[in-house]
């Protein structure tokens, strides 16, 4: 009888079955079968070309040492990033070592890598400390900072487009990682050949510490710098003071509750401005530097002398001083906020809390009196912005509200003269019940200074269509932003270009009752101020209303838009107390605890 055979069907493929056949074979091996076969081929290679493989120990090792040593005496800030600091001894090094010596090889391994990965962290805040310091001449501070590196990519997205700030963020991050990684495996490498050679590595300690503590004692030096050190744990030590003081900033909070002027009622703040159109302005980046800087000072001289004196043909006179402001080269808001509230707002912390309270701001307190109407003018404001209602702003008209149809000027959304000629348009200019209190931010000076705007008839601003033109045969901020003095020299023409707005602005539009006041909110960053350069911004009352101005007689200002280099410096935060003080108000006898 004959076998039947089952007919048997073939599998059908599918039509995501792969075409090589290879691909249907049980998955690779895991990850550390595959990190030991590595390890088998190298331990191989190396058998095979001992020559080759002495080599590559060799260049590790000197690679990891450079970086150890490298990271361990890297100042934090470009000012002292000079050959010098990199011939002193490290007293972390040899502290390391020691301990090293000491520990079995678990953990040994340990200590490294955590030591490795300590030390590219405390790399990694000195890195952003240079950036911080060169661009806000302040420190990174590790609680509060992280959110202004999302506004650093945005400036490079306005300043060199979305590309190169992609680019630069993705670096940034890779460049982070592989300090991390590269210092705990270098750290480990040093371990490791330490134990290797414990003897005469021991001998080396010892030597090594001598030496450090004989020239610590001695105060020796080379090129002018000592030769024992401590700075990577001095470093250390100040970001966790930093970090401290920042969690633990009590003090300012209880300020900012007892305010002075808090319960002063609105019929007894500033009665002798009674009437007057109050229009406060804060033109970008407006520092000393501009007029005391030999690169800038003759252009911008020129331009308040000669506004000075169109000023005066209208009507107008001024007093000017200076303010020490409570930021640098960035962080706007900080300076418009110290001014205002009469607080010392010097980082992200005391911004949130300040405006998260009732504290009286100059501003608000024209609205407290039910006399003004009051509005602001934010042409750099893109977002939203809770903070209108801390400053008492019935009404705020940021980027999108002015009818702005031009281009963008780098960071700057819209010229000044067109923000200012739309301010007339919507609020100025337009015929009201009661006298306006207004707070005008002009961004045409803000960095990198390229392209900048230029005059145009008033009557041909039009909805901005005319500045097409002129941003297409701008400098680019690429051709200057790493030259000091080309900065210098373009940052000069935005201050005269931002004086010059504001100024014809009042010629043309201010009346008997108008009053402006203002001033800078910061310098600009060293790369154009210039290393050490102090905190001063210029700040102006122009009126013609001659009792305005004789009301701060007391306050011996110089005369005209320029103050004189010896005229008094107050700090920022004195301006509102003064102000309030000046025109007639009294601080209320419960003010200071209500």
């Amino acid at each position: 009888m004959p076998v039947i055979t089952p007919f048997r069907r073939s599998p059908r493929p599918s039509d995501d079955a792969p075409d090589d056949p290879g691909a249907l074979a049980a998955p690779g091996p895991a990850p550390l079968e595959t990190l030991r076969t590595r390890l088998v081929h190298w331990r191989s290679w190396r058998t095979r070309h001992p020559r080759a493989a002495l080599v590559v120990r060799r260049v590790t090792t000197a690679f990891s040492a450079i970086l150890v040593l490298g990271c361990l005496l890297l100042p934090n800030t470009l000012v002292a990033l000079e050959p010098n600091r990199f011939a002193r001894i490290p007293g972390e090094a040899v502290v390391a070592a020691v301990l090293l010596l000491c520990l079995p090889r678990v953990p040994r391994l340990v200590a490294a890598a955590l030591f490795g990965t300590a030390l590219g962290a405390l790399t990694v805040l000195n890195l952003l400390d240079m950036g911080f310091t060169e661009y806000l001449g302040r420190s990174f501070n590790l609680v509060l900072d992280w959110g202004l590196l999302d506004d650093a990519q945005s400036f490079v997205a306005d300043a060199m487009g979305g590309a190169a700030a992609t680019w630069a963020a993705v670096g940034a991050v890779v460049l982070a990682v592989l300090l991390l990684v590269l210092m705990a495996l270098a750290a480990v490498r040093l371990g490791e050949l330490l134990a290797a050679h414990r003897e005469r590595a021991a001998r080396g300690a010892l030597m090594a510490a001598t030496v450090w503590m004989t020239s610590a004692a001695l105060g020796v030096q080379t090129f002018g710098v000592p030769v024992a050190t401590t700075s990577a744990s001095k470093a250390a030590r100040a970001q966790a003071h930093r970090v401290v003081d920042t969690l633990r900033d009590e003090a300012f909070a209880k300020e900012a509750k007892a305010d002075r002027f808090g319960a002063t009622p609105g019929d007894q703040l500033v009665p002798d401005l009674r009437g007057k159109d109050m229009i406060f302005t804060f033109i970008e980046s407006y520092g000393r530097s501009a007029i005391e800087d030999p690169v800038m000072a003759p252009g911008v001289g020129r331009t308040l002398d000669a506004s000075t004196e169109s000023l005066a043909k209208a009507g107008f006179h001024a007093r000017s001083g200076w303010l020490t402001s409570a930021t640098y080269g960035g962080s706007s808001w900080l300076g418009h906020s110290t001014f205002l509230s009469g607080l010392w707002v010097d980082n992200q912390q005391r911004y949130r809390t300040v405006t998260s309270g009732d504290h009286l701001t100059l501003t608000k307190a024209f609205g407290k009196t039910g006399d003004w109407d009051t509005v602001g003018v934010m042409p750099g404001v893109q977002k939203t912005w809770p903070e209108a209602d801390w400053y008492g702003l019935d009404k705020v008209y940021d980027a999108f509200d002015v009818g702005y149809r031009g281009p963008k000027f780098s960071w700057s959304t819209m010229p000044d003269q067109y923000a200012l000629e739309a301010f007339q348009r919507l609020e100025h200019g337009r015929k009201r019940d009661r006298p306006l209190m207004a707070e005008v931010i002009l961004t045409s000076s803000h960095q990198p200074w390229a392209p900048i705007p230029r005059m145009v008839g008033w009557d041909e601003v039009g909805d901005g269509s005319v500045y097409d033109g002129i941003e297409a045969s701008g400098v680019k901020a690429s051709d200057i932003i790493t030259d000091s003095t080309r900065s210098k020299e373009e940052y000069g023409r935005s201050v005269q270009y931002s004086v010059t707005s504001l100024t014809q602005w009042l010629e043309r539009y201010g009346t008997d009752d108008t009053v402006l006041v203002f001033l800078g909110d910061h310098q600009p960053l060293a790369r154009v101020s210039g290393d050490g350069a102090s905190r001063d911004v210029p700040v102006s009352i122009v009126a013609k209303d001659p009792k305005v101005l004789d009301a701060i007689d007391d306050w011996d200002w110089t005369e005209g838009l320029e103050p004189a280099k010896d005229a008094p410096v107050w700090p920022m935060s004195a301006f509102r107390d003064r102000f309030l003080t000046a025109y007639g108000s009294v601080p209320h006898p419960t003010g200071a605890g209500d």
